[in-house]
Order: C-alpha cells, then structure tokens, then sequence
C-alpha cells in the first residue's frame, strides 16, 4: 500500500504566482529534494523529482485569496517548508447586516403566542 501525502495552504498570492513560486522552489533545491517541471495548466503544475518522483500542486480560488494543495510520497516536509513561505491569507470581513434587526421584525409563529 502506498501513502501519498497532501497538505494544503491558503495564501493572498494569485493562483499563478503560486504555481510559479513552487516551480522555482523546487528548481533551486539541492541534490535529492530537487524537482523541475513536466506537466502544468492554469491550476496546477506537475514537478518531476528524484527518482522520479512527483511532486504535485493544485491551486482553487477563494474569497480574497487561493488555497493551495500540495501532493507527493516522499516530498512532504519540502512541500510544508514551501507552503510556509507563502504570504499569509487574511479572509475578507463578514458581510455586515444591511437591515437594522429591530426594523425587521418577524411575527412569531410559535403555535399559541400572542399577536402583535
């Protein structure tokens, strides 16, 4: 049975830059952690390491940021270390009530309360 591990990260960075941050990450490793690229689209790129061994990230959009998901067997603390380099994501404010609660007041509909 084979285990690959995934680890994932939401950073304020655009999905592109991530994509291109990992891809030089990887290139400028030393010796065995070293990983170059073989496959890639707009969400994702695939880094070939060692052995051949694959080192995978996907990135999502989310509200003011990207989540990042990274993939590999034997890379994990590599990819951790990566992902710990990513600027921090702060997620945008709550939406703030437009209607004062007390404006919108809702009759009560519990069965036998009184009526307003």
């Amino acid at each position: 049975m084979t285990i690959r591990s995934q680890l994932e990260a939401n950073t304020s960075l655009d999905g592109a830059a991530v994509l291109e941050a990992a891809t030089n990450f990887f290139a400028n490793r030393n010796g065995i952690y070293a990983a170059f690229p073989e496959k890639s689209g707009p969400t994702y790129v695939a880094l070939r390491g060692q052995g051949g061994e694959d080192v995978i990230f996907g990135v999502a959009i989310i509200p003011g940021g990207t989540r990042v998901t990274g993939s590999s067997y034997m890379f994990d603390q590599q990819i951790a270390r990566f992902l710990s380099t990513l600027p921090p994501y702060s997620p945008p404010p709550a939406r703030e009530l437009v209607a004062d609660v007390a404006d919108a007041a809702v009759p009560d509909a519990t069965p036998g309360a009184p009526a307003a």
